[in-house]
This record gives structure tokens, C-alpha cells and sequence, in this order.
């Protein structure tokens, strides 16, 4: 924890002037730390934006103040992984419909998915998991420990983005539009799933052909001066139009209907067990290294705060049990973002937290440069510090 003693005076001094009474996050901003004031000098060109859900409970009721930096669900930033949160949760839905319709299979069931053009197995088993088995269970499990791609287009294919995206609306959740799998796959075409027990089949998923979703106008869907094409240098912006898209109100009502289901009606709330949300929770909350399911040669190249950028997201080896971040991260195409609810039960500090950054000073995309690690990663780690330490001294 001694990585946040000195931000504290800083928020200190403004909580005893000014900073109680005004946007927590605006005064944050002005802060003259070296990433903040790095960041604020070129705003427009990093298109921050900033989400803060105070949590203040009255019994055994929960509310909720909302603060704002530039946060406008009409500005298009691209979520990059930060889209596997909802469709980890589907996966969960779905198999519970499944349930209902009578096929008797659960999380835990293992299944093979195949192509449905070629009959070639896209991936029979995961050496990952202990049994060597595909089970959604597993396959959620490292998209929270690890962002696995392949994990999530796993799961992408099972649901189908008609079913995605139909459902997301369903539990009045807008401002997004879930359009693709990771690494350039097919989208309009899922493969197909077969569960089994032992040598028993016990569900067959053909293939879903995809309807096509319309394309969402947005501002600022076309970035950047250049961008790659099959290595070619394309002089002119790269356009998000047919990318994802979920925004920082979208991912902060996700987070509340996990959390804080009691303030939702039932019918806006995602169709799972308590079993199904405590596990969602569990490893939402688990940072990487909170896991033997990776090798000795992957586990090298991991850390603690590997997908957690909020507090901790610049450090390595600071994480403890004190400090619970459940979250999702998302880094792609120079944008850095990150969801979390944050939690401190010893001291009684709770908040939702979502935030979003570009790092591409050569405004040139998909070229791989981008400053990840020297100023987005850093700078949501500081936001998360500076509320983190808003929030110790407001309790």
C-alpha cells in the first residue's frame, strides 16, 4: 500500500477546499501529477473518457451517485476486450436455456467445435484446463485471468451475435453493438458445438448463420491519419464503423446487474444462478497469478496486475487481498480501457469505475505502435489511485 501515500496529501488538500463539492474526476484532472498532467495536455488527441459510480448503502439499500470526464456515449471508442465481460455472462444464459428446453448439459459439460464447411475440428481440448477439456466454465475463467481471444471467440460462436445482441437489449442495456470475433474470423458464419458426456452426445449446435446487424453512426468512428492494410500503409483514417462497440454507460450497467442486482427489475437482469454469479464474481475479482492453470513457461510471463490497470496497473507484485478489483480490461488499437468494481471491505470502500484512453501519437492504426505501457496503462492507474484515495477520505 505504500505506493499510495503520497497521491493522498494531493487529494487531501482538495477534499479540504473544493474537491467534496465538486466532480471528483474534473478535479482529479487538474491534478499536477506527471501522467495526469502528461495526459491533459493533449486531451483531444488521447479522447479520454471517464466514468465514477459512488456507492453510498442505507440498510440494505445501495445508491448511487454518478460522476463524468468527458464521458458522451455518442463518442466511439473501440472496447477491444472489454466485450468479453458480456459475452462471458451470456455463455452462462444460454446454457441455462439450454437446461430449460431439456438438454442436460451444464458449465462444466465438455464439447469439440467444429467447422462447419471443412468438418475439421477448430479445437477438441485445452491443455489449460486440468481434464484437458473445453468447458465454458474453463474458457471464462481465462478470459477474466488472462484476456484469451481464443477463449472468447469460443464463446462468441456458441452464442451467435444475433442472440448477443437481441439479449444485451432485452436487459435494457444500449449504447453498444457486438459485431465480431478476435483475430479476423468469419462473423456471419458460427461453427458448430458438440457437448458430450464421456461417448454419450448430449448436444449438437449446427452451425447459426448471423443476420446483419446495422451499422451504429457514432463521432469519431473514423481515427488516426493512416492506418495498415496487409501491411500496406493506407493514407487515410482507419474507420470503426463495423467494429465493436460498447460504451463506458454499457459497461458500468453490466457491472451494476452483477453486483447490485437488487435495484434492477428481474426482467433486466441476465438469467443466472446464484451458483453462475458468485463464480462470475470469483473470477472477476481473481488477478493472474490467483490461478495454477497456466503453465511454468506462460506463468513467467505473467504478473499480478497483468489485466487489473486500475491502482495497480503500472506496478508489479503491490497487489493484496485488501483490495478486490473485479474488472475487465481492453487494449487494442492504441485504446486502453478498463471497468472495475472496486472494493475494500476492511475499510468500508466501494465504487464502480470505468475509463478509456487513446495512446497513438503517430496516428497511424493497426501498426502495433502505441504507448500502452508508458501512458495509458499509467494513467489509469493513477485515476484508480486518486479516487481509490477520494474514497478512503470521504469514508
Amino acid at each position: 500500500m505504500d505506493h499510495l501515500k503520497k497521491p493522498f496529501l494531493l487529494i487531501l488538500f482538495f477534499c479540504n477546499n473544493v474537491f467534496c463539492q465538486e466532480n471528483p474526476l474534473a478535479e482529479i484532472m487538474k491534478l499536477n501529477l506527471p501522467i495526469i498532467k502528461k495526459v491533459r495536455t493533449n486531451l483531444k488527441a488521447h479522447q479520454v473518457q471517464l466514468k465514477y459510480i459512488q456507492i453510498n448503502r442505507d440498510s440494505d439499500e445501495s445508491f448511487f451517485k454518478e460522476y463524468y470526464f468527458q464521458k458522451n456515449d455518442s463518442n466511439y471508442f473501440y472496447p477491444a476486450s472489454t466485450v468479453k465481460l458480456p459475452i462471458a455472462i451470456l455463455a452462462l444464459q444460454k446454457i441455462n436455456q439450454l437446461k430449460k428446453d431439456g438438454i442436460n448439459i451444464d458449465m462444466n459439460t465438455p464439447f469439440h467445435i467444429i467447422d462447419p464447411i471443412s468438418r475439421k475440428y477448430i479445437a477438441k481440448s485445452d491443455s489449460t484446463n486440468p481434464k484437458n477439456q473445453l468447458t465454458i466454465s474453463h474458457l471464462i475463467k481465462k478470459v477474466f485471468l488472462i484476456s484469451d481471444n481464443d477463449a472468447y471467440n469460443y464463446l462468441f460462436d456458441f452464442l451467435g451475435k444475433d442472440y448477443i445482441n437481441s439479449e444485451m437489449k432485452k436487459k435494457d442495456i444500449n449504447n453498444f453493438s457486438i459485431r465480431h470475433k478476435f483475430l479476423g474470423l468469419n462473423n456471419n458464419q458460427t461453427w458448430e458445438y458438440c457437448f458430450f458426456n464421456k461417448k454419450d452426445t448430449l448436444y449438437i449446435q449446427k452451425s447459426i448463420e448471423s443476420k446483419n446487424i446495422p451499422i451504429v453512426k457514432l463521432k469519431n468512428q473514423d481515427k488516426g491519419i493512416a492506418n495498415l492494410v496487409k501491411g500496406k500503409l493506407v493514407n487515410k483514417p482507419m474507420n470503426f464503423s463495423k467494429k465493436n462497440w460498447l460504451s463506458l454507460s454499457s459497461q458500468t450497467k453490466i457491472i451494476k446487474r452483477i453486483f447490485f442486482p437488487e435495484t434492477f427489475p428481474r426482467e433486466n437482469l441476465f438469467s443466472l444462478d446464484n451458483y453462475q454469479i458468485m463464480f462470475i464474481k470469483k473470477w472477476m475479482g481473481k488477478n493472474t497469478l490467483e490461478s495454477t492453470i497456466f503453465s511454468s513457461n506462460e506463468q513467467n510471463k505473467l504478473y499480478d496486475s497483468y489485466v487489473k490497470f486500475f491502482i495497480y496497473g503500472d506496478t508489479k507484485g503491490k497487489m493484496n487481498d485488501e483490495i478486490r478489483i473485479y474488472n475487465k480490461v481492453g487494449f487494442a488499437y492504441g485504446t486502453v480501457s478498463d471497468v472495475a468494481y472496486i472494493v475494500n471491505k476492511k475499510k468500508g470502500i466501494e465504487f464502480i469505475l470505468a475509463g478509456t484512453i487513446l495512446v497513438n501519437s503517430n496516428q497511424i492504426f493497426n501498426d502495433d505502435i502505441y504507448e500502452n505501457e508508458e501512458v495509458g496503462i499509467p494513467f489509469l492507474a493513477e485515476i484508480g489511485r486518486q479516487i481509490y484515495l477520494y474514497e478512503l477520505n470521504r469514508r
